[in-house]
Order: C-alpha cells, then sequence, then structure tokens
C-alpha cells in the first residue's frame, strides 16, 4: 500500500447519519451493510464510473476499514476531485454507532 500521509481523511462523527459517501468495497461487503446514504462504486471500476460518483464535495470514499478508500481519494485527488478518505471505513462507522442497512433494508452490523 502506498504513502497515506497526506491523504485527506473525515472523521465518521464529522458525518451527517444519511451522508453522501462513496463505497468502494466489493459486492458481497456492500450487500452485508453499507451507510443508508452511500453510493456503491467497486474500486476496480472507479476509473471507468467517474460519471457515477456522488454530485458533492468533497466525495467522502469509505471502504472496510480506510485502506482501499484511501488509496481511491489518492487518485481522485490526482484527477482534480476533491476528495476525502473516511477515517477508519465502515468499522469506525459502525463503532459510532452509526447505521447501517443491507440489502433487506433491515439494519446491520459491520
Amino acid at each position: 500500500m502506498g504513502d497515506m500521509s497526506g491523504i485527506p481523511t473525515v472523521a465518521v462523527t464529522d458525518l451527517a447519519d444519511d451522508a453522501v459517501v462513496l463505497d468502494v468495497r466489493e459486492d458481497d461487503e456492500w450487500a452485508a451493510g453499507r451507510a443508508p446514504g452511500a453510493v456503491h462504486i467497486v474500486m476496480s471500476e472507479i476509473p471507468a464510473r467517474l460519471h457515477d460518483l456522488p454530485d458533492v464535495e468533497p466525495v467522502a470514499v469509505i471502504c472496510r476499514s480506510g485502506g482501499r478508500s484511501g488509496q481511491v481519494v489518492a487518485w481522485l485527488n490526482a484527477q482534480g476531485i476533491d476528495a476525502v478518505n473516511v477515517d477508519g471505513g465502515m468499522r469506525a462507522w459502525a463503532g459510532a454507532a452509526k447505521p447501517i442497512v443491507g440489502d433487506d433494508g433491515t439494519p446491520r452490523v459491520i
């Protein structure tokens, strides 16, 4: 993994419960539980799907623990897109008792 020291971050506690976040986890992780306002684009699909990014600035990017999302944020920033890494990922989101929904719409835990 690359150097993450220059990556802008945001704490989950600074995000609204229904914040629009970009979730870059795999499909099975997404299905198991996600932030209610999340937009899902798998990390490997980001370059081809820039038009699907949430229309918010900065784009808050989340994964399970912050590693993949940090790489996405670095890449987006290099493309001139204002993005920030959600510090600690979905683990931190769950740890802050933020709402999580699964594919069947019921609240979940990560």
